[in-house]
């Protein structure tokens, strides 16, 4: 893992980027936010899968020693982990510095960092069909650099900061693992807080509730529908629930419950699967983020090998949706955006991207000591998406927040009269909103991406309660 990173556009070709697309205007856009990977993990089965892929599958060890990737299971026994500190230790000592935790009688391999998901029964062949059939990403990275609690802000909210104007940023899980996170933890949670400087322990600890706006304020102002589809309330890949004017904690029968109506009124907590069933009866909101179960989700340790399955089932469930009783055919006019929330802890061969740091009085400037992470997944599906689409424009999480901004034409989220206000979709438009993955024209028929369970396969499972990610 390289440890220097590099600065990989420029303003003037952010510029020609947008003059050579020019994105359509989607009625609905969908976010799929899946646990855990890295490209060179997911697709490094078959490296050269497309033409134009980056994709590697060796790295290379802190003593210098070249590593080869070896196939383990997408539902494997360990874990790897990704706080902000192991991400220190993987960007400047590298990979196999990272701590690892395995299950019970689980066999830990050799260089357990150094996989990819063994496709030999087609697992991960879903993902590798809609990279093709679609469009792929070779340079999106997580915006932030550490594991999940901050990771799902960041994609919901631009940021992982507790207050609009605050230099620090919520950096790791919350403390007490197995208890609830957001505005309805007990009162001994807290979350480590990361200053400019990159220092986890300049201040205290505090509780994970914040106070800011997010890209849902942006969508109520305007009028525009919004559903969040979450795996329970409190859990850490529940964003809404950790913001205090959304969740509006509550006790209810003794226990804290998000009560607030932007709550009750889009975020569905518990069964993602809604997803699937508003897509076939024609009531998918403008906006959604779908946040998958812990057993659908990719992630390490806890996985069941669902993920790629219930992927294709959104895609085909949204290209498959009969004409509604308006005339709307989902397909024709939505954007469906499938990244990952963090690595993981899996190598990857790309470094990430650099923060432009100019000190002002000897104060960083936003992002200073926390973004950018490295390198994970996207794939975009639209009709107006061609096949073997493949990108190499720098993205990150804030450029899907400004993709959603530009096509509803509704600013950025936060204000930007301070260096430390400007969210991550404000540092986004220099770099374009997603542009490399539409030309405008007629729309591509639907072409649906086979797997070996339906969407009402997922409908019909019973609720999940497994935790997710607690490293």
């Amino acid at each position: 893992m390289r440890a220097n990173r590099v600065v990989l556009w420029t303003g003037l070709l952010a510029t020609l980027a947008l003059a050579a697309h020019a994105a359509p205007k989607f009625k609905h856009i969908v976010i799929v936010d899946q646990e855990n990977r890295t490209p060179d993990n997911i697709f490094g089965s078959n490296p050269n899968f497309e033409r134009g892929v980056d994709i590697q599958n060796f790295g290379i060890d802190s003593k210098g020693h070249r590593i080869a990737f070896t196939p383990v299971a997408l539902a494997g026994c360990y874990d790897i982990s990704h706080s902000h500190k192991e991400f220190e230790a993987m960007l400047t000592q590298g990979a196999d510095r990272e701590q690892t935790k395995a299950k019970r009688d689980c066999h830990l391999p050799a260089d357990p960092e150094f996989k990819y998901i063994d496709n030999s029964t087609g697992t991960v062949q879903p993902y590798f069909d809609i990279a093709t059939t679609y469009g792929f990403a070779n340079r999106m990275f997580q915006t932030n650099q550490g594991p999940s609690f901050p990771s799902h802000q960041f994609i919901f909210g631009g940021t992982s900061s507790p207050s609009t104007d605050s230099p620090l940023f919520a950096s790791e899980n919350v403390a007490i693992k197995g208890a609830a996170a957001g505005c309805i933890a007990p009162a001994g949670q807290t979350v480590k807080l990361i200053d400019g400087f990159g220092h986890e322990h300049h201040n205290p600890p505090i509780y994970p509730c914040f106070e800011r706006p997010t890209l849902s304020d942006l969508l109520v102002k305007a009028g525009i529908g919004w559903r969040y589809y979450a795996p329970k309330p409190g859990s850490i890949w529940t964003a809404p629930d950790a913001i205090a004017h959304i969740c509006m904690p509550s006790k209810v029968k003794g226990k804290l419950r998000c009560t607030g109506s932007q709550w009750t009124q889009h975020v569905v907590p518990r069964n993602p699967a809604q997803a699937l069933t508003d897509v076939e009866s024609c009531n998918l909101q403008a906006v959604s983020w779908v946040i998958p179960t812990a057993e659908e989700s990719d992630h390490a340790g806890s996985n069941v090998g669902l993920g790629p399955a219930w992927v294709a089932s959104i895609v085909n469930t949204i290209g498959r949706q009969a004409t509604c009783r308006n005339g709307e055919t989902y397909w024709n006019d939505t954007a469906i955006l499938i990244t990952w929330d963090d690595w993981g802890g899996w190598y990857d061969h790309v470094a990430p991207l650099a923060v432009d740091i100019r000190k002002r009085g000897g104060r960083p400037q936003w992002g200073d000591g926390y973004t950018y992470g490295f390198r994970v997944p996207l794939m975009v599906v639209s009709a107006y998406t061609q096949a073997g689409t493949v990108s190499n424009s720098p993205y990150d999480f804030g450029s899907m927040l400004y993709f959603i901004e530009r096509n509803f034409g509704l600013g950025f989220i936060g204000p930007g009269t301070s260096i430390y206000s400007n969210y991550a979709d404000y540092h986004a438009q220099d770099r374009g909103p997603l542009s490399d993955f539409f030309n405008l024209g007629n729309a591509r028929p639907f072409v649906a991406i086979p797997t070996k369970m339906t969407a009402q396969d997922f409908i019909d499972a019973p609720p999940s309660d497994l935790p997710p990610d607690d490293d």
